[in-house]
């Protein structure tokens, strides 16, 4: 019985895998894994939204000092179930989606499994310019993604403190070589 409980635990969190492309600036494409835990999904299905955040840090590597920051970028995606329809919602914004106000892009799905799949890819995000880049340059891109609990209802947040099942996080790296080298 017990080796049946400790096999029913989430996977953890994962970016399984990541490209960074030379075009136009820096465009960033990548698959994250995770598995949303029963409390999520029980919050989710009674509408309350989940906002997920990807974040990617452009780095400049500088043998004579630490590492120069050259540009930052974020997607914010707030993902919820609207009961009486019974669809998802999945709207993504560059900036904080708090209340309704702001612009941002809006999809809506049939099934948990098909908003889900929309969060958990990036597909060619521009997280630089041209102009930011230096061509001869070596650079690195980190990519953070994670829930973000301060944006839940703060009943939530106060009995999310200190639970693992609410722990959706995930962090990689990758370099990027100079313009023509491939």
């Amino acid at each position: 019985m017990l080796l049946f409980v400790s096999c029913a635990r989430a996977e953890p969190t994962e970016i399984a895998w990541m490209r960074v492309d030379r075009d136009d600036g820096l465009r960033l494409s990548a698959q994250v894994r995770f598995q949303l835990a029963p409390v999520i999904e029980d919050a989710l299905s009674k509408g309350i939204p989940m906002v997920f955040v990807a974040e990617a840090l452009v780095l400049r590597d500088r043998w004579y000092w630490y590492d120069k920051e050259v540009a930052t970028a974020t997607r914010y995606m707030r993902l919820t179930h609207q009961p009486l329809t019974r669809r998802w919602r999945l709207q993504v914004s560059s900036s904080a989606l708090v209340g309704q106000g702001g612009a941002a892009l809006g999809q809506t799905f049939d099934t948990q499994e098909e908003a889900l799949a929309a969060v958990q890819r990036i597909s060619s995000w521009r997280i630089a310019s041209e102009d930011e880049i230096e061509p001869d340059g070596r650079h690195y891109v980190t990519l953070r993604f994670r829930l973000d609990v301060s944006q839940l209802p703060r009943p939530f947040q106060i009995g999310v403190v200190g639970q693992p099942e609410w722990s959706i996080a995930a962090s990689r790296t990758v370099r990027v070589g100079p313009e023509g080298a491939r």
